[in-house]
């Protein structure tokens, strides 16, 4: 298996690992699909072009679930147009148990920030503070499970002999949540607390990390596990790589190991 093929599988692996943001429908009635863990066969990528992370996880939910043979996917990303203009897309209708499923695929990284908001769903932020876990779940609520529903999705149905109101809706949707160094691990009554990854911190307090070694991945390896064979930076040469996406207010994930060879996942932020 040569070098790119290995860390795609990491990548697989990385997502397979990563559990569901939560479980059953407590969240604004937002059901997921819950599935039984197998074993993980190799990926492929038959693609070969390069891809947006969201766009790669979607490949790898769709590699997942062909595995089962009680799930047959029926069409995947298939855009809803009205005349030329391109109201929404439909990530996945797939057969389960005979069942048809439409299914929407989210995977996150979200920071908690327990001063936005009053409710546990409130204070997971996007690591850019851009986008948000309430927002996002009124998202998939309000506008991407309803356009199932839509008058422009009939001709799409009306192909599978389906009939819109005879199909399930189910989630599958993932994260990694991050929280406040050394703070204490906030209160998980309706999220997964497994989907913990690692902790976040400030730019201007990282100096307590000189002593650390440190690794920044690119945007796609950010599914991976903290691996050990990189080419660690020294604490010097990390502060110069990560101070210009700092000063474009970009907050990076990164890897530290620390001096007792603990290795961790963890968001550098450019906001206090």
């Amino acid at each position: 298996m040569d070098k790119k093929s290995k860390n795609i599988q990491l990548q697989y692996q990385g997502y397979l690992n990563t559990p569901l943001l939560w479980k059953n429908d407590n969240i604004l009635e937002l059901k997921q699909l819950e599935i039984t863990k197998l074993n993980p066969s190799s990926f492929e990528d038959t693609h070969g072009k390069p891809m947006l992370l969201g766009k790669r996880v979607e490949r790898f939910v769709i590699k997942e679930l062909q595995e089962y043979k009680d799930i047959k996917i029926r069409i995947e990303n298939v855009q809803i147009q009205n005349d030329k203009i391109t109201i929404g897309e439909l990530d996945c209708i797939l057969m389960k148990n005979k069942v048809p499923i439409h299914l929407e695929i989210i995977y996150k990284f979200y920071l908690h920030d327990s001063r936005i908001g009053n409710t546990e769903l409130d204070h997971w932020i996007g690591p850019n503070r851009k986008d948000d876990l309430l927002k996002k779940l009124h998202k998939l609520r309000d506008k991407q499970l309803p356009l199932l529903h839509n008058e422009h999705t009939k001709p799409i149905l009306k192909a599978l002999e389906l009939n819109s109101t005879k199909i399930e809706q189910r989630v599958l949707f993932k994260a990694q949540l991050f929280i406040p160094y050394n703070a204490v691990v906030p209160d998980f009554k309706l999220l997964n607390k497994e989907a913990i990854k690692g902790f976040y911190i400030p730019f201007i307090e990282i100096e307590q990390f000189s002593e650390c070694k440190f690794y920044i991945p690119i945007k796609m390896d950010w599914l991976l596990e903290v691996q050990t064979q990189v080419e660690w930076l020294s604490y010097s040469q990390f502060h110069e790589k990560i101070t210009p996406l700092i000063s474009n207010k970009t907050a990076p994930l990164c890897w530290i190991k620390f001096p007792n060879g603990v290795l961790q996942k963890f968001f550098v932020t450019w906001w206090v």
